[in-house]
């Protein structure tokens, strides 16, 4: 999949959250977003990974530690 292809999922996915939201506005969309998005990225990473850290860190793009934080953020390991 590219990243063209992960784009239109995301817009599709958007588009779809407004028509349910039937002309409600919505609210704190950016953090929604984020959580919904962040949380399935690091366990399908970490999974990839075979729960190699270090690993998953480097895919990501972030400092290990940062990817520890969030990782005990969404509780997807224990402290």
């Amino acid at each position: 999949m590219s990243k063209k292809h992960i784009e239109e999922a995301v817009r599709a996915s958007l588009q779809a959250y407004f028509n349910d939201l039937k002309g409600v506005e919505p609210d704190s969309l950016y953090d929604l977003m984020l959580d919904s998005f962040e949380k399935p990225l690091l366990d399908v990473v970490m999974r990839q990974a075979e729960g190699n850290q270090s690993r998953a860190a480097e895919w990501l793009g972030l400092n290990r530690n940062t990817l520890r934080k969030k990782l005990l953020q969404y509780k997807l390991i224990k402290p």
